[in-house]
Formats: structure tokens, sequence, C-alpha cells
């Protein structure tokens, strides 16, 4: 005769019990005493919803309602007073049956509800939060009040892109991601009337279903965002900034916004080499690298509209924020030349070295951010040349002119004028800035340009005579040599420092040998300056 609830599973969390003027969707059995079963919802395929104590309900049912749980089960023996009385309900009901129910509760909300945001965890930094018109990237899981999923953005291996708080959401999303900092993670519960109301989504979601979705925040950014530099390290010591149309060399590494690395310079062990300003790289990385010195190190963060845009490329996303940290290693313009700075002169500076010049100097060779190439203090000797010979880059031998013995100098020397794009594999980076420490320890002075031989004093006037040891009018390679090295060994004459002797004097007597039969006679035979005026008379 009385109304009897029996709670056969009551959920260890209980954060809210139905009251009087809450919503419910429940599943339930309905029988006689006898077993005999006159009704069920879970044959229709559908919660039964309806508000509670507003007498939408049998009396009994009405309070048998109250205080339960989400996923809470009750059996409850509602009596006919309390059910459908004397008159029972034609062809289902008969008159003052007792009815009993197995209920399980799915979902509770109330009217007046909001939507609930649970914070679970927070990064330390939070530089900035998700606001209105904000483009937010985020990982998710949908269920049911009751736990049941039905999505999830982890299960599709891709985050929800959107933006926030322009109605591309539903209105109980767009208002729980306001606030959130990236890497934050919450529990947003959302009620039907800011979901998908009375119909449902006509897919997964039924009508009036409450909604909880487990957010995660990867990223988030503004159309109208720039660049954002952060300095992490700017030397002491910088006379020169990187402008549009500068070569730069710098290592980095590449995540995402959540700290998810998807590229590195430093595992390909290569700095990352190109034109700033130029449309090179993407738009962002091209404005972030301005005005970096040599050693400087920055992260570069660059909304996807500067970066990979909606599409992404390889492991970045579509739309994602991408974050860049930079060492810069050296730069370079295509129009520099070689730059010289004097660090020591002597008093005493009167020869001054010029092509030709055979020179001896010590030096330490560094690329632009201070690594050590090599050094002849290391291998214990000198570092021997002919000035202006091409026997050293390009940049060196332009380096090393005007200078004298004593000096030491600091040169340094833009790829172009030294080796290159390609460098030397395993020693010099491609399109590396090279500087130079040079100390001149020892100068021979060479002879005029286009000369390999010079005479000391007066030419004899049987000078072929001379050499035409055996008097056959012909002049072979090994009587040629012998003579010149005598009048080098004797002092009348002087050949070109720095050179193979053997190859000089090859190369004189090739020049003599004019008809190349490997003999010189005297109609061939011509010193230097005779060539030059018969070339001059016959002009």
């Amino acid at each position: 005769t009385e109304l009897s609830i029996e709670q056969r599973f009551v959920p260890e969390s209980c954060p809210r019990a139905v009251r009087p003027g809450d919503f419910v969707r429940y599943h339930y059995l309905g029988a006689f005493p006898d077993g005999t079963r006159f009704d069920s919802s879970y044959d229709r395929g559908s919660t039964f919803n309806v508000f509670v104590g507003k007498g939408q309900l049998i009396a009994g049912m009405d309070k048998a309602l109250v205080g339960m749980c989400v996923n809470e089960r009750r059996f409850v023996k509602i009596p006919p007073k309390l059910a459908y009385g004397t008159e029972g309900v034609s062809g289902v009901i008969p008159p003052n049956a007792v009815l009993h129910f197995d209920v399980l509760l799915i979902d509770l909300w109330n009217s007046e509800d909001q939507v609930q945001v649970q914070t679970y965890f927070r990064p330390e930094k939070c530089p900035r939060t998700v606001q209105v018109s904000d483009f937010v990237r985020y990982h998710y899981n949908g269920t049911f009040l009751d736990g049941t999923l039905f999505d999830s953005s982890h299960n599709r291996m891709r985050t929800y892109d959107t933006y926030v708080g322009i109605g591309w959401l539903i209105p109980g999303m767009d208002q729980g991601l306001l606030g959130m900092c990236v890497g934050e993670k919450r529990i947003i519960t959302i009620p039907p009337f800011l979901a998908y109301g009375e119909e449902g989504d006509g897919k997964e979601i039924p009508g009036q279903a409450s909604l909880v979705f487990d957010v995660a925040l990867l990223d988030l950014h503004n159309p109208k965002d720039g660049i954002a530099i952060e300095n992490q390290h700017v030397p002491e010591s910088c006379e020169r900034r990187s402008q549009a149309g500068d070569f730069v060399r710098y290592h980095y590494n590449g995540t995402l916004l959540d700290g998810t690395l998807f590229d590195s310079s430093y595992s390909r062990n290569r700095t990352y080499d190109t034109y700033v300003g130029k449309g090179y790289v993407i738009a962002g990385m091209d404005e972030g690298l301005l005005g970096v010195c040599t050693g400087e190190k920055r992260r570069i963060i660059i909304p996807p509209h500067l970066g990979y845009g909606e599409e992404g490329r390889g492991k970045i996303p579509g739309s994602a924020v991408l974050v860049f940290d930079i060492h810069v290693v050296d730069f370079h313009n295509p129009s520099d030349s070689v730059s010289i700075t004097v660090n020591y002169k002597p008093s005493n500076c009167t020869v001054l070295s010029k092509k030709g010049d055979y020179l001896k100097y010590h030096y330490n060779a560094s690329l632009l951010d201070g690594t050590l190439l090599d050094s002849t203090h290391s291998l214990g000797k000198t570092y021997n040349i002919v000035l202006g010979f091409g026997q050293v880059v390009v940049g060196m031998d332009m380096g090393l002119q005007d200078m004298c013995v004593g000096e030491r100098r600091t040169v340094v020397i833009p790829p172009h004028l030294g080796y290159g794009e390609d460098g030397v594999e395993g020693e010099v980076p491609g399109s590396a800035v090279l500087v130079f420490d040079i100390e001149l320890l020892e100068l021979v002075s060479g002879l005029p340009e286009g000369y390999m031989f010079v005479w000391n004093g007066e030419v004899s006037p049987n000078l072929f005579e001379e050499i035409d040891q055996n008097h056959d009018g012909e002049v072979l390679l090994e009587e040629f040599s012998e003579y010149i090295q005598a009048q080098v060994d004797s002092g009348k004459g002087k050949l070109a420092p720095g050179f193979d002797f053997e190859k000089i004097v090859k190369n004189m007597f090739t020049n003599q040998d004019r008809d190349g039969n490997g003999k010189v006679t005297a109609e061939e035979f011509k010193l230097k300056d005779q060539e030059a005026k018969e070339e001059h008379d016959e002009l």
C-alpha cells in the first residue's frame, strides 16, 4: 500500500541528485508483481524523457526519481493509489494494479543550468588564453553524462580545429573553451539547451542529452596575430644584424605550440642555409630572421597564416602555430668583400706583401660562431704560399695583400670568396663565413709579374752559346736546367720563390721550344724583353 524504493546500485561519485523541477532521461522496465512485463523503454530504443515533480508522471514515479544519481539503479514498487488507481489503463494496466519499475537514470539537468568547467590540469606558464574569435586546435572525448562515449578526436587521430565564439560550435562549447591555455585540460559539461537541444544531432546524440567533453587544448592563434619573438641570448658584441638579402646559416628545433617536435637541423647535423627576406622560407621565418646577430638565440612563434596555413605540411598539421628555437651560426651578403682588421703592426713596416711574394705565416681558422676549423700552431709549422697565384682561396689571397712581417690581422672571408656553397667535406660547411687570425712571419719578395726568372746583373751577350755547352747549336732540357741552376747557385739569377724548380725550368724551356721538338735553337731562343719588343713592333 506504500511506495517502496530499493537502491540496487549507487555510483561512488554522485555530484548531483534529482530534485523536483529537474529534467531526467532514464531507462526502465515495467512489470506486475507476478513478473509480467507491461512496458519497457529498452524495447523502444530510447530513454524516457520528462520533468520531475511537475505532474508529468504518475505520483509514485515522481517521488521515486527524487534523489537519484546518474547511473544509479532503483527497483520501485508503486501502489495503485500512486499509480493508475481503480481505473487502470485500458488494455494495458488493470484497475488497482501494483506496478514494479526497474529504473536506471541516464541524465539530468535543470533549465537554470549553465556550462560547467572543471580544469584538472593547467600549465605553470600561461602567456595567453582563448578569447572570442581565436582559432583553436584541440583533442576531445565526448561522452554522455553516464559516461557513454559518442565521439573522440583521438580515434580520428586528428585535432578538432575551429574558431571560438563566432557560432561555429554549439553554444556551450563556445563558452567552455574561453580562457583555456595551451596544454590545459578541462572537462566541459553542457546542458542540452546549449548543445543539440530537443532533436539531438540526428546521429549519435539523442534529444535532450547533456554532453561532457574532456578537452586538451593544443594550439591557439588569432588571424590578426603577427610573429612573436622571444630573445633567449644576444651576444654582448653585435657589430652587424641581418637584413633582407642576407644569406643566413642557422640551427633550429621546430615544435608545435604544445611542445611536439616536428623537425630539427641538429638531428641532421647540418645548419639550415637560406636567403632572408626573399621568400625562400615561410613568411614568418623570413620576418623572424631579420635583425639577428651571429651567435644569437631566439624563439620565433609563427601563426599558421604566416607558416604552412590550413593544409600543413609533412608532420605539421593544418592551421598549426609553429615554434622555432633558432641559433644563428653566421650570415653574409653576396655583395660582401673580405673584411680585414689589423690587430698589430710593427713600427718598421715598409716592405708590404704583393702578388708573387713568397709568404710564411701562422693562422687560426674558425667559423663566425667561434668554432675552430684548423690551426698551423697545432701542426707546428707555417703555411707557405706564393701570393696571388691561386694557392689559397680568393679571399685569403686578398686578405694577405699589403702585409708586413710581424703584422697580425683578422681576415673575415664570405663564402663566395672562400669555399662556396659546397665547402670542404668533413672540414668546412657549405656557405660558411671563415675567420682567419693571421701572423706573417716571413716574406720573400717575388719577381715582376709575368717573370719566373730574372738576372741580378748584366745578361751575357753570348747567352745561348753559354747554355749550349756541347756547342751543337741545340739546347736540350737537361742543359737548360743545369745552366739555370748554376746561375741561381752563383747568385747571378733568381727564380720566382715558392715554386718547384723543375716545373719552373720546364715551363721556361717549353716557352723557348717554339716548334715543340724538345730542342731549342739559336733562332728560337729569345729573352722576355726581346719577345715583348718584337710583339710591340709587329703591332
